[in-house]
């Protein structure tokens, strides 16, 4: 028997500082996240950040908190009953971090008989701190309790047809009549990442390599170039000139070297070259979180307004919208009858 598992992030199970801060200990701690020595990832993590960070995190989980708990949870839950409806097999949803676990989601498919796994990770470009952990995770959970378990795991769809129709659609239904730019704010990663990634050894972070190559084996992993290309293909479909758009990063931790351009230092100063009315979107995250409901939408608008910028639109994720669900559908179907080829 068949099924299906939907893996996002995770959230912290409360707002309560504790809860906060042993999500953020999980998080903070996975190797593919903050990819130190173990000894040195300890005393960053448990000895610096989580003395204060928790604290300031729980104050903004506040600040998006629904009735029902976490945005991103409660969504990607919506999402899992309208994908049920659409399949024939068992659905179930599990997060990287906290609960419900990929174990969690695993163990309940086997409850219900499965054999074989469709494991979707929620997210449209490839990354160690994304798609790899959860593909790694789930692989030590499948050999430590499921070593009978069949899993087939759906690669990054940046460039898929589907998904990029999917979502210049989306933003094209929320797009105000006049704005100056459209700006595709992406979730950070430290330089490292990029380079670790690239099995080739041969990935250069610079124009050449991000924005103007395609799809080689030199940058088959980078994650910078697979937000450039997303961006590209969507203002093609949209119909937006390229010198319209703008692609930056968010969302750094600590000092070391991130990918550019930043996102916090884009709202700053682009209304100093006349952009005054501004739209958003985060392309690398398909259910609504922390991340754009808070830093983007509320933190991201203050900085941009205090520049000088006189509109700030931010176009919310994919969440469970119906075009979407049916992409998740397709991919999944794919993976499902790639079951019968074996």
């Amino acid at each position: 028997m068949k099924g299906i598992l939907l893996v996002n992030l995770g959230s912290p199970k409360s707002t309560a500082v504790n809860d906060v801060k042993e999500y953020l200990d999980e998080f903070l701690m996975d190797e593919r996240v903050i990819d130190y020595r173990w000894i040195f990832r300890a005393l960053l993590v448990r000895g610096i950040i989580l003395k204060t960070r928790p604290a300031k995190s729980a104050e903004a989980y506040k600040t998006v908190w629904t009735d029902e708990g976490s945005p991103l949870v409660v969504i990607t839950e919506k999402i899992q009953k309208k994908l049920q409806r659409l399949v024939d097999v068992p659905v179930e949803i599990g997060m990287r971090y906290a609960e419900p676990s990929i174990e969690t989601g695993i163990q309940k498919l086997v409850d219900k008989g499965v054999s074989e796994i469709v494991l979707f990770p929620l997210y449209p470009q490839y990354a160690m701190s994304t798609t790899e952990t959860v593909i790694e995770k789930a692989e030590e959970v499948r050999k430590k309790k499921f070593s009978n378990i069949k899993i087939n795991y759906i690669q990054p769809f940046y460039n898929r047809d589907i998904y990029i129709n999917c979502l210049a659609e989306s933003i094209k239904k929320k797009l105000p009549e006049s704005f100056d730019a459209l700006q595709f704010s992406y979730h950070g990663v430290p330089e490292r990442h990029i380079y670790k990634t690239d099995p080739s050894k041969t990935c250069k972070i610079d124009e050449a390599n991000c924005i103007n190559s395609q799809v080689d084996t030199h940058n088959a992993y980078c994650y910078r170039h697979q937000c450039y290309k997303t961006t590209e293909a969507v203002i093609a479909k949209m119909g937006i000139p390229k010198e319209k758009s703008i692609v930056s990063f968010q969302s750094r931790l600590g000092k070391d070297k991130w990918i550019e351009p930043y996102t916090d230092e884009t709202f700053e100063t682009i209304p100093k070259k006349g952009i005054k009315d501004l739209v958003v979107v985060c392309p690398a995250f398909v259910s609504d979180c922390l991340e754009t409901l808070e830093e983007i939408s509320v933190e991201g608008k203050e900085q941009f307004l205090h520049a000088g910028g006189q509109n700030f639109h931010y176009i919310p994720c994919l969440n469970d919208e119906d075009d979407w669900i049916d992409v998740i559908k397709t991919l999944c179907q794919e993976k499902l009858n790639d079951f019968y080829l074996v």
